[in-house]
Parts: C-alpha cells; sequence; structure tokens
C-alpha cells in the first residue's frame, strides 16, 4: 500500500511541476462490495458467501500535450509477488496520437481480443462466461491504431506477451481488432493468434455484436477456439448474450446467457478445458439513485444458475451452481487538474 501512495504522490507531482504542459490529469477511486451467496447442489457454499469486497481501483489517467496521454489502474486489492508490482497493475500505458487518424501505445495494456463481455470493466460486470473467468487479459506490449476520418471505425495491431505466459517462456500474442460506431450498431471483432507453448498457437476469431434499439440494447458474443492444424469450427467456442432496458436514466434490468463448449482433445484451450459443455442463465438490476444521470453511485442484485459439465473441475463455474448477490458500487473523483489553472 505504501508503494501505491508514494507511486501516485509522485505521479501527481509531476503533473503538477509540468502542468503548463499538460492538458488533464484526473484522479479517481472506484470501490464495489457485495453480499453474495453461492449454493453447489442446493447446498450453500460457505467461503464463498456472505460480505464480499470486490474491487478498490485507482485511475490516473490524462494529457501530457496534444500528442501524448497516458492511462494507469491499479488494483489495490489484488496481490501482487514482491518482484513485481505490476501484478496488480491492470494496465499502465502511453499513447502518442500523430494525428487525427494513427496512434501508437506502449505498456501494460488490455489483450486485443474481441467481445463486449471482455471488453467491459470486470467491476461492471456480475457474472460471466467461463472463458472470461480463466483469460488473463492485461499484458506487457506495444500497439498502433488506425482511425478512419469520419471516427466510425478503429482498426488496431497489437503485438504483446501471451495471456498464457505463465513460467516466463517467453510467448507471444498477435491481435487484429475492428471497433465499429454505427448509431444502432456497434461491433468489436478480432482475429488473435496466442502461444500458448513455444511454438504452438491457439486461434481465436471473436465477433462482438451489439444492437441499439431505443432504450433497448443486446450484445452479442460469438468466439471460435482452434489450434494450429485443427480446424475445431463450433467445437471449441463461447457465445454471450445480454439483452438490456434502461428505464428514465435510474433503472437497468438485463438478462444473461453464456455458453462453453471444448468437445476436443486439444491441449492447447487452457481457458475453457476440453470436457466442458456449460451453460449459465440469470437477470439482474442496475439501480442509479443519484440525480441528472450521474453514474457514480450505483446498487445492483442478480441471480444466475450454472448447469452442465466443466472439464475443469477447480473451474470458476461448477455444474448445478447458484449464485445470489446484491452489492454496491461507487467512484468518487478524487483530482483534477487543467492547464487553465497554471496558465
Amino acid at each position: 500500500m505504501k508503494k501505491v501512495i508514494f507511486l501516485l504522490l509522485m505521479v501527481v507531482g509531476i503533473m503538477r511541476l509540468s502542468a503548463q504542459e499538460s492538458s488533464l490529469v484526473n484522479l479517481q477511486t472506484e470501490v464495489r462490495f457485495d453480499y453474495q451467496r453461492e449454493y453447489l447442489d442446493g447446498e450453500a457454499v460457505k467461503p464463498n458467501s456472505g460480505f464480499k469486497g470486490k474491487y478498490l481501483n485507482v485511475i490516473l489517467k490524462g494529457n501530457l500535450n496534444e500528442h501524448f496521454s497516458y492511462s494507469y489502474r491499479q488494483r489495490l486489492n489484488k496481490a501482487h509477488a514482491d518482484q513485481s508490482f505490476f501484478d496488480a497493475t491492470d494496465w499502465i500505458y502511453l499513447t502518442y496520437k500523430l494525428n487525427k487518424n494513427w496512434s501508437f501505445s506502449g505498456g501494460k495494456q488490455v489483450v486485443g481480443i474481441g467481445g463486449y463481455e471482455y471488453d467491459r470493466a470486470p467491476i461492471d460486470l456480475y457474472f460471466c462466461s467461463e472463458y472470461w473467468n480463466n483469460i488473463p487479459c492485461y499484458q506487457f506490449g506495444v500497439s498502433a491504431t488506425y482511425t478512419t476520418n469520419k471516427g466510425n471505425d478503429s482498426f488496431m495491431a497489437q503485438l504483446c506477451e501471451s495471456p498464457f505466459n505463465f513460467m516466463n517462456e517467453d510467448l507471444y500474442a498477435y491481435n487484429l481488432m475492428w471497433y465499429g460506431s454505427h448509431g444502432w450498431y456497434n461491433s468489436i471483432w478480432s482475429v488473435n493468434a496466442q502461444e500458448y507453448a513455444p511454438g504452438e498457437f491457439i486461434y481465436y476469431i471473436a465477433l462482438g455484436n451489439e444492437f441499439k434499439m431505443g432504450n433497448a440494447k443486446l450484445q452479442l458474443d460469438f468466439m471460435n477456439r482452434a489450434t494450429e492444424g485443427h480446424a475445431f469450427f463450433l467445437k471449441d467456442c463461447s457465445v454471450m448474450g445480454e439483452l438490456s432496458y434502461m428505464i428514465q436514466d435510474k433503472l437497468n434490468i438485463y438478462g444473461k446467457v453464456t455458453y462453453d463448449v471444448n468437445r476436443t482433445n486439444s491441449v492447447g484451450d487452457l481457458c475453457v478445458l476440453p470436457g466442458t459443455e456449460l451453460t449459465r442463465v440469470g437477470a439482474g438490476l442496475e439501480y442509479y439513485p443519484l440525480p441528472k444521470g450521474n453514474k457514480n453511485l450505483r446498487v445492483h442484485a442478480y441471480v444466475c444458475q450454472a448447469f452442465g459439465e466443466n472439464g475443469n473441475p477447480s473451474g470458476t463455474m461448477l455444474p448445478d451452481q447458484t449464485m445470489v448477490d446484491v452489492g454496491l458500487k461507487w467512484k468518487m473523483d478524487i483530482l483534477s487538474i487543467t492547464n487553465k489553472i497554471f496558465k
């Protein structure tokens, strides 16, 4: 904790000294805690029931000048090894914006995999697919992004450490992504080559689709996975769908279904193991009590049920698992500095 506080004070101090060159500094924290109950085959799982502190994040972001910007998020409640402070760092990267079309980033980033469930911040998710629960999605790397003149489409190429580089074996991931924003339809698509062992790859096609209809929104993701030399189309895949409806900018109600399956004997999928066929269904709500569309305070509740088989007996989602949860999230703006203060 002392290291985190010292780092934040040092960064804020630097920003104050160079404020005439910086356009913006924002320092925020966000917190979420829940009361949850888990049941397996109708029996309460006591270690995973009760009050739980879910997330405690510190977020620092801003612009150094018209070309350089930075973003940093530290998860204070996540353990890290003494020699690797970055274990608890979700991301910390610097972006250089050459012009309105081209930008380049380097540092610890989100691994460029498509899909709306994957793309959303973990603090804003409640029950997810088996794939989501097992993919280490923050890694060091570099990326280049091209945005069209109208700004409706962005294409990103990324080279980063593989999410499966558990033993520091010098493994890499190669990712191509398309972000589309076209009114009623938005997209997050990707093709990925992830090295899971030296010279051995698993390939993804991840298609995230969002459809907006007034206050209703449907997010539908499909991911197909295949190891090298095997075209396992629809044999190793995940489907995630969420339908939500916002009422007067205060109450969001939603239903969600996830489906993970791996009918192969390949050892390359380290997220959804062979022998898995799992479905999870659930529903929930989010209530924002603050006025004028302020989303800094949120009350949420949900219930979900899983059924099927998990090839990983230590997996996150287990057959006949029931989750019931009520929680609270709030965000606090700690510091905001603009160059106007120092001119």
